[in-house]
């Protein structure tokens, strides 16, 4: 069996203009975990997931407590990974009756003085409107950017360095588990030289991660599920179309969006440029399709000559 990384974008709990309601977060658990279903039929599966909207609504949860101080990311990274985790356990199970799932809360280390600290672009938390957007920045203090065509909250996103729990998630995989792990690009700490960890107050970016968990696993592919159907050319106009192959180099020469399908395409350049892998963007819907190569934006070190970008 190959090893496939798989990491769920927001669209898997919270799709675009949804309440951030429970019931939505269960009803799109369970189709992302009928879509992955037919992967750990035949694959080693590992699942990762991105928290963004739920930590987000955490924060502003713990904000409005005025009898205590506000939690830090770090807290708050891991109250949203054990609740998203429960949820595609809790549906992945129910697709998959007899086969063993856990999902493990997971610490990823990163560099105390990583240069993100003072630079916050990962967003976070529900969209608002530009005049409300500002007006809460105003308030308390956020950094915010535009976001599609709305706007949101951005906080510190350091780079991942190491998974505390990788040789964990290694056994499961070595015993036929499926793990969901180092969700919302896993909770940031800092390991001292004296190996003290320490919780730190940002959010690493989940695609990051991924391909960080993807390489020291040694896995086949890495694949990132969303909700558009791979990489853009010419997006916004009437020639539109989906880049279908391409090598890590000629990715890394497109301008796309920091804040979104950036991440994305640079997380897949770095694991395909580091392990000769393959890696891949597509539709959460197509994820079967996705990994057999024949949808979404494949990435290979030597694209064949007769699948060329088109």
């Amino acid at each position: 069996m190959s090893l496939v990384v798989v990491a769920l974008g927001g669209n898997a709990l919270l799709r675009r203009g949804e309440p951030l309601t429970l019931e939505a977060q269960e009803a799109n658990a369970r189709v992302a975990c009928r879509a992955l279903a037919p992967l750990a039929e035949e694959h080693d599966l590992v699942i990762t997931h991105g928290n963004g909207p739920q930590v987000g609504l955490l924060a502003l949860r713990s904000e409005a407590y005025d009898a205590t101080r506000p939690q830090p990311l770090d807290v708050l990274g891991a109250e949203s990974e054990g609740m998203i985790g429960y949820l595609l356990e809790r549906g992945l199970r129910s697709v998959m009756p007899g086969r063993p799932v856990a999902a493990l809360l997971t610490q990823v280390s990163v560099d105390a003085d990583d240069p993100a600290f003072g630079r916050p672009t990962k967003p976070i938390g529900p969209v608002y409107d530009e005049d409300e957007a500002h007006r809460l920045a105003d308030e308390r203090k956020w950094a915010i950017t535009r976001d599609g065509e709305g706007w949101r909250r951005v906080v510190p996103s350091p780079r991942p360095r190491g998974i505390l729990e990788l040789e964990t998630i290694r056994l499961l995989v070595e015993h036929g588990v499926v793990p969901i792990c180092a969700g919302g690009g896993g909770v940031p700490v800092t390991v001292g030289i004296d190996g003290r960890v320490a919780g730190v107050d940002g959010v690493i970016d989940k695609d990051a991660t991924a391909a960080l968990l993807a390489r020291q696993l040694q896995a086949d592919l890495l694949v990132l599920l969303t909700d558009v159907d791979g990489v853009m050319l010419d997006h916004g106009s009437p020639e539109a179309r989906v880049l279908r192959r391409v090598t890590p180099e000629a990715l890394r020469d497109l301008e796309l969006p920091e804040g979104s399908m950036g991440p994305k395409a640079a997380a897949c350049a770095d694991f395909v440029e580091s392990t000769g892998g393959r890696a891949a963007i597509g539709r959460l819907d197509r994820a079967a399709a996705v990994v057999r190569g024949e949808a979404g934006t494949q990435v290979e070190a030597r694209p064949r000559p007769n699948l060329r970008p088109s």
